[in-house]
C-alpha cells in the first residue's frame, strides 16, 4: 500500500517536471484528476488481470475473495491495461491529449515499480530459484536455500535502468513524437520481465506451462515486447508533435 501512495506521488512529480521542461504548463487539479483516475484503474485491473490469469480457478469458486486485496494478488499486466483505461476516461473529461498524458506518466513510473518490487522483497513474496551465488537470500517463507533475489533484479532493471532510459529520451531536442515513451517503457518491461522470469520461482498454482518451458508472467508480456515495438514504430511513421491539451 505505501509503495502504491509513494510510486503515485513520485510519478506525479516526475510527470509535473517533464512537462515544465518541454514547456507546457498542465494544471495541478488536472494532473492530480489523470494519476488518481489511472491509479483507481490500476489497481481495479490489476486485480482482475490476476483473479482471471492467476487465481487457477480459485476465485470462481470463492467469488467473494476478489475484494480480499490485502491478501495480495495483482498483476502487473492488468494494472498497466487498467491504468491506461482510467487515464483516458479522465483525459476525455478534461479534453488531455492522452498521448503525451501517457507518455508523461510512463516517464515517471518506473520509480513506482521500483519501489513496489522493493516492497515484494521486504515482504518476502515473489522470490527466485534456489542460487548458490554470493548475493543469495534465504527468505522466511522460501525454505532453508539461498535464492534469487528477483525482486531486486526487477528492481534494478524495470524500475531504475528504465527509468534511466527515458530520462534520456525525454531531453532529447526536438522532442520524440507522441507515443514513443509508452513503446518504450511497454517494450522494455516485456523484455526485463520475460528474462527475470527465468530465475523467479513461478505461481505455485499454475506452475510451467506449454511443456513445462514457460511462465504465465512470460505469457502475458510477450504480447507487451510486440505492442511495445509496434507502438514505436507507429509513434515514429505518424510523428505527432507533444501536447498536452486538445485544443492546443
Amino acid at each position: 500500500g505505501l509503495a502504491y501512495v509513494v510510486g503515485a506521488l513520485l510519478t506525479a512529480v516526475v510527470m509535473y517536471r517533464t512537462q515544465r521542461r518541454w514547456g507546457f504548463d498542465i494544471t495541478i487539479d488536472d494532473l492530480t484528476s489523470v494519476v488518481v483516475g489511472a491509479v483507481f484503474g490500476l489497481i481495479i485491473g490489476a486485480r482482475l488481470f490476476y483473479v482471471v490469469f492467476y487465481g487457477d480457478g480459485y476465485y470462481w469458486a470463492h467469488p467473494l475473495e476478489i475484494f480480499a486485496t490485502n491478501e495480495g494478488g495483482m498483476s502487473f499486466h492488468g494494472g498497466l491495461v487498467g491504468g491506461i483505461i482510467g487515464g483516458i476516461i479522465v483525459c476525455r473529461m478534461y479534453k488531455l491529449d492522452a498521448w503525451t498524458i501517457a507518455d508523461l506518466a510512463v516517464i515517471g513510473a518506473p520509480l513506482a515499480l521500483c519501489l513496489g518490487r522493493c516492497a515484494n522483497f521486504v515482504n518476502g513474496e515473489l522470490w527466485g530459484k534456489p542460487t548458490d551465488l554470493p548475493w543469495g537470500v534465504m527468505f522466511e517463507t522460501g525454505g532453508a536455500v539461498y535464492r534469487h533475489p528477483s525482486q531486486l533484479y526487477e528492481a534494478f532493471l524495470e524500475g531504475i535502468v528504465l527509468f534511466c532510459i527515458l530520462q534520456v529520451l525525454c531531453r532529447k531536442k526536438p522532442l520524440l513524437p507522441q507515443g514513443t515513451f509508452m513503446g518504450v517503457f511497454v517494450m522494455g518491461y516485456g523484455i526485463v520481465r520475460f528474462l527475470v522470469e527465468f530465475v523467479r520461482v513461478p505461481d505455485a498454482q499454475l506452475g510451467y506451462l506449454l511443456g513445462g518451458v514457460i511462465t504465465m508472467g512470460q505469457l502475458l508480456s510477450l504480447p507487451l515486447v510486440i505492442a511495445g515495438l509496434a507502438l514505436i514504430i507507429f509513434a515514429r511513421h505518424r510523428n505527432r508533435p507533444q501536447r498536452i491539451y486538445l485544443d492546443a
